[in-house]
């Protein structure tokens, strides 16, 4: 950038200070979690695109660090296997379906074990595309799954699907997409790695805009309205336009460095009446993952109490539901396993004597299930190898019932 264009744009940006309020003054927050769904989509009998009762073909959960800022955004595969409010057991993305974006947010945080989101963001059938094409296109490096998952050579990307109005027919390497053929390949997900990989390709898209924001100064009130003009049109949202305006300018000048991309890997896959091959999630991955992605300030202290769960029951998975619990309630979860036996009927809580208060508190959080919960002062039970914990819980019987 030369001086001239230095001294035009500092004027701006004062303009925008003056008449745009920070988001940590407009939410009175630090952290703002959002969750971000994609609708899936269809065509009719009049081939037209419908969305009537999708379920969610996209969805990201969003840490907005306000004060950097910074983006921690973690993507769910959309056929992992979580609980409805029903109770049943399905694909995550059912719950848009089955509720619209209210469920999806309640689902998405109980399955991730965190704090209820505080605004969300739906994205309408024409959303990345009428983005991408609104600042000119993006620089994307075309890869086939062999090399994004560094597993073999990189090669042509070609899918027809007449139906869903799906052609994807990209040469390999780096090249500039416009919308249309952007979307056709971050939707691509027709080969061995099919939804990990698309995941994959919808992340680099995320880098890309961001990176083509950045460099092309995307910053000044004018280009700010453009960026808003689709918002307005293609996306759903409970943030106001007050806060958009104050995110938009708060996120102009991001680094794509600072935007933090993952996915919640998979273990197997399960076969779930009505809805076919599912994922069944790594919870311990999540669970790092979750920790890392949305530690909060705002709603845990800076040294937030670490609690290790043995799962002494035979109840499988009851170590996960309950370390969600207790994250959402601000709790770090250093480790999850499985107790040297299974045979506990009521729950125990180790910790160190001088820190009783930290087990009454784990206590206190694990709720009326663990009301006859055994607190021991004494040496901490387990493998000295594993994470460090100032609280390990041997879960007992008398804690099934809390975890549902």
């Amino acid at each position: 950038m030369n001086n001239v264009e230095v001294a035009l744009q500092s004027p701006i940006q004062a303009i925008d200070q003056l008449l745009v309020p920070t988001p940590e003054s407009l939410f009175g927050k630090s952290h703002l979690r959002v969750l971000v769904v994609g609708l899936d989509y269809d065509y009719d009998n009049l081939d037209q695109e419908t969305s009537k009762s999708s379920r969610s073909d996209i969805i990201m959960a969003l840490n907005l660090n306000l004060k950097t800022p910074q983006i921690s955004e973690l993507s769910i595969p959309r056929d992992m296997v979580a609980t409805l409010p029903n109770g049943q057991q399905a694909k995550i993305n059912q719950a848009q379906s089955d509720g619209g974006i209210a469920e999806s947010q309640t689902v998405v945080a109980k399955w991730l074990g965190i704090q209820p989101f505080d605004r969300h963001v739906v994205l309408r059938i024409n959303t990345a595309k009428d983005l991408i094409n609104a600042i000119g296109g993006i620089d994307i490096n075309v890869e086939n799954s062999d090399a994004l998952r560094h597993q073999g050579a990189n090669g042509p990307i070609d899918y027809d699907d007449n139906w869903g109005h799906l052609h994807v027919h990209l040469k390999p390497g780096m090249q500039h997409l416009d919308g249309d053929h952007a979307v056709g390949y971050a939707r691509f997900r027709h080969d061995w790695c099919s939804d990990p990989c698309r995941i994959m390709r919808q992340q680099q898209i995320i880098h890309a805009v961001a990176e083509k924001i950045e460099h092309n100064q995307f910053n000044t009130l004018t280009h700010i309205q453009a960026l808003l003009d689709v918002v307005k049109h293609d996306v759903d949202t409970n943030l106001t336009t007050k806060e958009e305006m104050s995110l938009v300018v708060a996120f102009a000048h991001l680094n794509p460095k600072d935007i933090r991309t993952a996915q919640v890997p998979y273990v197997d896959t399960v076969m779930l009446p009505d809805y076919g091959d599912s994922l069944i999630p790594d919870e311990k991955a999540k669970q790092q993952l979750v920790d890392s992605f949305f530690a909060d300030p705002d709603s845990a202290s800076n040294h937030p109490i670490r609690v290790c769960i043995e799962n002494g029951t035979s109840i499988p998975g009851l170590a996960a539901r309950i370390g969600g619990k207790l994250r959402a309630k601000g709790f770090a979860i250093s480790d999850l396993r499985d107790a040297p036996r299974s045979d506990f009927s009521v729950t125990e809580i180790h910790g160190a004597a001088e820190n009783a208060q930290a087990s009454m508190q784990v206590k206190e959080a694990l709720g009326e299930g663990a009301s006859s919960a055994n607190i021991l002062s004494n040496s901490l039970p387990g493998d000295s190898s594993s994470a460090p914990a100032d609280v390990t819980v041997v879960l007992g019987k008398d804690i099934i019932g809390s975890s549902q």
